[in-house]
């Protein structure tokens, strides 16, 4: 009965979406790859690339993101920031793009550690409201989005999940 409880309340928790018309950007940051316990590592990552934040070559702003592409052995998982191109990034960068398409925003205003549950709750929100999640060759099944208001040492503020849809 509790878990059930605990259940409602995390889906009571999820705010409605905005639609956006994101445009295309380039990511560049540290990319792994994890087979097991997707999210377990991510903080290390994120430690390991916060270093880099402010001297990256053509850094764009300074809203930094986290690149999800589900596999089927598991997920990579790129931490980064938008660059304007990609001469002179560190030699242990990866670059993605991010093409310009129809997304929905999902604000997370919890503690950074349960960003993974506002991911599975906006699955079941998109199914639930009839959206259709739009997938190409290449690109990101999703983002999410740290804003200048994200605070690392609270792990709290400015953060979204960005869904592709089809239109």
């Amino acid at each position: 009965m509790q878990q059930a409880r605990t259940q409602k309340s995390a889906a009571a928790q999820l705010e409605t979406p905005r639609s956006e018309n994101g445009r295309a950007m380039q990511i560049a940051g540290l990319r792994y790859h994890y087979a097991d316990e997707p999210w377990k590592g991510l903080a290390e990552q994120w430690q390991r690339f916060v270093s880099h934040m402010g001297k990256i070559p053509g850094q764009v702003g300074r809203t930094a993101y986290g690149v999800n592409f589900l596999l089927p052995n598991g997920v990579d998982y790129l931490a980064g920031v938008e660059v304007s191109g990609n001469s002179a990034l560190p030699e242990d960068f990866a670059t993605v793009s991010i093409p310009a398409q129809k997304y929905l925003a999902f604000p997370h205003r919890e503690h950074v550690s349960k960003l993974h549950e506002t991911c599975g709750m906006a699955g079941e929100w998109l199914a639930a409201n009839g959206y259709e999640v739009f997938r190409s060759a290449g690109a990101p099944d999703f983002f999410e989005r740290y804003t200048e208001e994200f605070n690392p040492s609270r792990g709290t503020g400015g953060m979204e999940i960005w869904i592709p849809i089809k239109s």
